[in-house]
């Protein structure tokens, strides 16, 4: 039983390996760092101030990190969740939905960063993460999610609904350097395609 519970399904590994690769380039090689993140980041802003946006970005985003906290809690997410969701969407399908809310995401953060007229520097896999946590929600509404801060249980469709509430409106206040609106954007997308997929009988929750 606690092999089966610790065991990780193969696209969930590659992209925590790969996500780990990538930080420890751009953690212990500067002159890579400067490259990869000038390169990889999703940049929206004009382009006399260095700002060289290519479509690319919008997946090369994923795989940056800013800090060992920010690598360290996303991939502890994305092995949580992911892991229940991969063996039971299927390696192909769960591929699918978390570049799908990865990127959808980084539409909307972008999207209204552009619109407000602001510059935007964009990394992460929060935004397909979040995707995650909500398509985690869908399937298991009552499954108990055990928070480490505060240490105490919740059903996981409230954690969701509450954890979205609050990324709004944090984003609306424009709180923090935190893209806020990407993690509702990878959640509204995951809803989205989760919807779409259950109305062609894909998948039953």
């Amino acid at each position: 039983m606690v092999n089966a519970y610790f065991r990780t399904p193969p696209v969930v590994k590659n992209l925590i390996i790969i996500n780990l690769l990538v930080y420890m380039a751009t953690a212990l090689l500067p002159v890579a760092r400067e490259t990869i993140m000038h390169y990889c980041a999703l940049q929206v802003g004009p382009a006399m101030f260095g700002f060289e946006f290519r479509a690319y970005q919008f997946i090369t985003y994923m795989f940056l990190h800013a800090n060992f906290e920010h690598i360290f809690f996303n991939m502890f997410a994305l092995w949580m969740f992911g892991r229940t969701l991969e063996y039971e969407l299927g390696s192909q399908r769960f591929l699918t939905y978390y570049m799908i809310c990865g990127i959808g995401a980084a539409l909307i953060q972008a999207a209204i960063a552009w619109g407000m007229g602001e510059p935007m520097v964009l990394v992460g896999a929060s935004g397909a993460v979040m995707g995650l946590l909500l398509a985690f929600g869908v399937i298991h509404p009552n499954a108990v999610i055990m928070l480490l801060i505060p240490p105490i249980p919740i059903k996981a469709k409230w954690f969701v609904i509450i954890y979205g509430v609050i990324e709004l409106f944090l984003g609306w206040r424009g709180v923090g350097n935190v893209a806020h609106f990407a993690h509702v954007g990878g959640m509204l997308w995951g809803l989205g395609l989760l919807f779409w997929w259950r109305r062609r009988g894909i998948i039953r929750f």
